[in-house]
C-alpha cells in the first residue's frame, strides 16, 4: 500500500512511521487526477475472474428414503432453474458457520470429501420426492467407503435427523440432509423461505439459486455444484477444491487508479476499520467500484473479528483477522493504521489526522465504533478494558490464578467471565442491576443464566456499583462497593457500558443527537451530503418497528449498515431493512436473540428455564418483537424469517402455542400448523 504523504525531512521522520501494508516506492511518479465516485457505478473493466475450477468426476448417489419420522414438517423448497448452490448442496450450508462468522472457525457437521479415507460412517443421507417436500425423513444408513461414489442403505435408526435443504432444480422438489453424530445438535434445521436458507446458528441468508450471501452477518458467499437427476435420483458433482475452500469470494473489480507515491486525494474515504467499514469496501468492489479506497482506522490491525474478543482472550490477532494481507493488496484497498482522525471539513471535504496530515475525498463513511466508559483507577496497569487483541491477551495472562472482578453484567462482562472461570482462582461480578441482562432478557431469564454462572463459580454483587480502585505501587489491589464490601482483585476488566467514538465530530457541521450517536436516514446518510454513517455510533429507522430511531451495536447490524451506505453512495437507492440478531456463548450454551425488544411489557417462556432448554417471546401490547432461546434452535432464526418477511406475530398466537404444545412443533410460525 502507498504511504499516503510526501516524506518529511530526515531529521523529523526520525525511523518512525505509521503501520500500513506496503506500497510503492516514495520515488515513484506522481498519480494523475483521480475520477470523482461515478453515479450510477461503472461496468467491471478489470474484474478479477471467479475461481471455477473444473470439476472432478465426484458423485454421490442418494437413494430416497419414504419413511417418516415425527418431526414437523419441512417447508417446500423453491422451484429454481440455476445449478445447486454448495450451501444448499454438497458441503456448504453445514459449513455456513465460517461463512456467516468467518473467525469462529467451528465446523460441526461432517466434512464430505471424495478422499477414500475421509468418508465418514457417520455422514447420513436422505432425500424426499416431489410429493413428499413437506414430509419429515429419518437418517439414511451409514455411507459406503468409496473414492467416487456413496450410496445410502435404508434407515435401521430411529434417531431424527437435522439437515440443510438442497437447492431445488426444475425437475424435483429436495431436502437434502447431512447429519454429524457428534454434532451437539441433534435436531437442526435451517429455515428455508422466500428463495433464501438462513443459518440456524448465526442468521446469515443465502440465496438457494446463487448460493449468495443475501443478509448477514458473514462477508463470503456458497459454492454452487452442478446437480443431475435421473430416475429420480440426485447425483452432486463439485470439485475438490471446491469442497476444501469452504466459502466463495464474490468477483470484484481491481482499482485502475492505484494512489502512485504519495496521495492525498482519495474517492471514498472510510473511518473506521470494523465490520461496517470493511463490509462497505468490499461491497464497493463486488458493485464494479474501482477508483481509491482509503480504510483508516486507531488499530495496529488489519480489520478482525473484534466480538471475538470477550469469547476468546487468548486468541491471537492473525486468528480473527477478517481477510489476509494479500486480499487488500488485490483489491486496492489502502488500510491506513493507527491513524486518528481529529478534524472534518465537510465544506472543504476534507480530514485532518492527528499528525497532520490532510486528505480530501469525495465520499466519507464514518464508522467509528464505540468505547467503554472510563471509570477512576483505570490508569492502573491491571484495569482493562477489553478494546484490542493486546488488551485480551494480557487479562487472561495476569488472571491466571489471580482474583478477577468484573464491573458490568451485560455481555461483554458475562462472557469474559464465563471465559476465565477455569482459568482465574476467583471471578466476582460487580452489576447495578438485580440480574444480568435484565433490561435485555427480562427478569427471569436473567436469574436462569445467573444460576448458571454461580454454578460455575462466579460470585455476583448485584444493586451495587464500585466506589473505589484501591491500589498500591500502581498496581490494584482491592475494589470498594458502595454497600461497603471490599473485593481482593489481582485484575479488573470494566464493562460497564459504551459511548460513540465520536468527539472529533462535535465542530463538524455532521448531526449528532444529546448522546453523541450520528443520525441517519434508511440510507445510512446523515445531514450532510455525501457523508455516510454505519456501525455501533449511528441511530437509525428500524423498518419493521414503524422507523423506530435505534441504536443497535449488533455484529450482524454493522454489516448490513455497510453494505447499504456502499450502494448508496453508487446511487442505488438502498435501505436498512434487516432483522437485528445476535448470538453469545457461555459455558458451552448458546443464546440466541432476534429482533428489537426495547420497552417489552410481557414475556411468554416456552421451555425449561431451570434445564436452560427454553425459548423466551417478548411482547409488547399484541405484538411480539424479540425473541431470545437456549438449545430450542432453529426457533430464533424462524422468528427472524417471518419478522423479515412483513408478517407480525401476536401475542395470542404465541399463547395459544405455550399452552397446548407438548411437542414443542413451530410449524405455526410460517401458517402450516394448526
Amino acid at each position: 500500500m502507498s504511504p499516503r504523504r510526501p516524506p518529511p525531512a530526515p531529521a523529523r521522520r526520525g525511523g518512525a512511521g505509521r503501520r500500513g501494508l506496503p506500497g510503492r516506492s516514495a520515488a515513484a511518479a506522481p498519480a494523475p487526477p483521480r475520477p470523482r465516485l461515478p453515479a450510477p457505478p461503472r461496468p467491471r473493466p478489470q474484474a478479477v475472474p471467479e475461481s471455477r475450477p473444473a470439476p472432478s468426476p465426484v458423485s454421490l448417489q442418494v437413494l430416497e428414503q419414504h419413511q417418516q419420522d415425527g418431526i414437523s414438517s419441512i417447508s417446500k423448497a423453491f422451484r429454481g432453474s440455476s445449478p445447486m448452490g454448495g450451501a444448499l448442496g454438497l458441503r456448504q450450508l453445514p459449513i455456513c458457520a465460517p461463512a456467516c462468522w468467518p473467525s469462529s472457525g467451528h465446523s460441526p457437521w461432517v466434512a464430505v470429501s471424495p478422499s477414500p479415507n475421509q468418508w465418514s460412517s457417520r455422514s447420513r443421507w436422505c432425500c424426499l420426492r416431489r410429493n413428499e417436500a413437506r414430509r419429515s425423513c429419518r437418517p439414511v444408513g451409514r455411507a459406503a467407503p468409496g473414492p467416487t461414489r456413496a450410496t445410502a442403505r435404508p434407515a435401521t435408526s430411529t434417531r431424527r435427523s437435522a439437515c440443510p435443504p438442497l437447492t431445488p432444480t426444475p425437475a424435483l422438489r429436495i431436502v437434502w440432509r447431512l447429519l454429524s453424530a457428534t454434532s451437539r445438535i441433534s435436531r437442526m434445521a435451517s429455515v428455508l423461505s422466500r428463495g433464501r436458507v438462513r443459518c440456524p446458528w448465526h442468521g446469515a441468508c443465502f440465496n438457494i439459486s446463487t448460493g449468495d450471501l443475501e443478509d448477514f452477518p458473514g462477508l463470503d458467499s456458497l459454492h454452487k455444484f452442478q446437480v443431475k437427476i435421473e430416475k429420480e435420483k440426485v447425483y452432486v458433482r463439485a470439485s475438490k477444491q471446491a469442497l476444501q475452500l469452504q466459502r466463495r469470494t464474490k468477483v470484484m473489480a481491481k482499482c485502475i487508479s492505484p494512489s502512485a507515491g504519495y496521495s492525498s486525494s482519495t474517492n471514498v474515504l472510510i473511518v473506521g476499520a470494523g465490520a461496517a467499514g470493511l463490509v462497505c469496501a468490499e461491497t464497493l468492489r463486488q458493485e464494479g467500484f474501482s477508483d481509491r479506497i482509503v480504510l483508516c482506522t486507531l488499530d495496529r490491525h488489519l480489520p478482525y473479528d473484534r466480538p471475538k474478543l470477550s469469547k476468546s482472550l487468548d486468541t491471537q490477532p492473525e486468528q480473527l483477522a477478517l481477510r489476509p494481507k494479500e486480499f487488500f493488496r488485490a483489491y486496492g484497498i489502502e488500510v491506513l493504521t493507527e491513524a486518528q482522525v481529529v478534524t472534518v471539513d465537510v465544506r472543504n471535504k476534507k480530514v485532518v489526522f492527528k499528525d497532520g496530515f490532510k486528505l480530501e475525498y469525495s465520499k466519507l463513511l464514518l464508522a467509528p465504533g464505540s468505547r467503554t466508559l472510563s471509570c477512576k483507577g483505570k490508569e492502573m496497569e491491571n484495569v482493562f478494558t477489553i478494546r484490542t487483541p493486546e488488551d485480551a491477551n494480557r487479562v487472561v495472562r495476569l488472571a491466571r490464578g489471580r482474583n478477577v472482578v468484573i464491573v458490568g453484567a451485560g455481555f461483554l462482562g458475562m462472557e469474559v467471565a464465563a471465559y476465565l472461570t477455569e482459568k482465574a482462582h476467583s471471578v466476582s461480578v460487580v452489576e447495578l442491576e438485580e440480574t444480568p441482562f435484565r433490561r435485555f432478557l427480562g427478569e427471569r431469564v436473567g436469574r436462569a443464566l445467573m444460576k448458571m454462572f454461580e454454578n460455575n463459580r462466579v460470585k455476583f454483587y448485584m444493586q451495587t456499583e464500585v466506589s473505589e480502585l484501591r491500589g498500591q505501587e500502581g498496581k490494584l489491589k482491592e475494589v470498594v462497593l458502595k454497600s461497603s464490601k471490599v473485593v481482593r482483585a489481582d485484575v479488573c476488566v470494566v464493562g460497564i457500558g459504551a459511548v460513540a467514538a465520536t468527539g472529533f465530530l462535535r465542530q463538524s457541521g455532521i448531526g449528532l443527537d444529546s448522546r453523541g450517536f450520528i443520525p441517519v436516514n434508511k440510507m445510512m446518510q446523515t445531514n450532510v451530503p455525501g457523508v455516510f454513517a454505519a456501525g455501533d455510533a449511528v441511530t437509525f429507522p428500524l423498518a419493521w418497528r414503524n422507523n423506530r430511531k435505534v441504536n443497535i451495536p449488533h455484529w450482524q447490524m454493522a454489516h448490513a449498515q455497510g453494505r447499504v451506505a456502499a450502494q448508496n453512495m453508487l446511487a442505488q437507492e438502498a435501505e436498512m431493512n434487516t432483522v437485528p440478531y445476535l448470538w453469545t456463548a457461555m459455558f458451552g450454551k448458546s443464546l440466541r436473540y432476534a429482533g428489537y425488544g426495547e420497552g417489552f411489557d410481557d414475556v411468554i417462556i416456552q421451555g425449561d428455564l431451570e434445564e436452560l432448554k427454553f425459548v423466551a417471546f417478548y411482547t409488547k401490547g399484541d405484538e411480539v418483537i424479540a425473541v431470545a432461546s437456549m438449545n430450542y434452535d432453529p426457533i430464533v432464526s424462524k422468528v427472524a424469517e417471518v419478522l423479515a418477511s412483513g408478517r407480525a406475530i401476536r401475542k395470542r398466537e404465541v399463547e395459544l402455542f405455550v399452552l397446548h404444545s407438548k411437542t414443542g412443533d413451530m410449524s405455526w410460525l410460517t401458517g402450516k400448523g394448526s
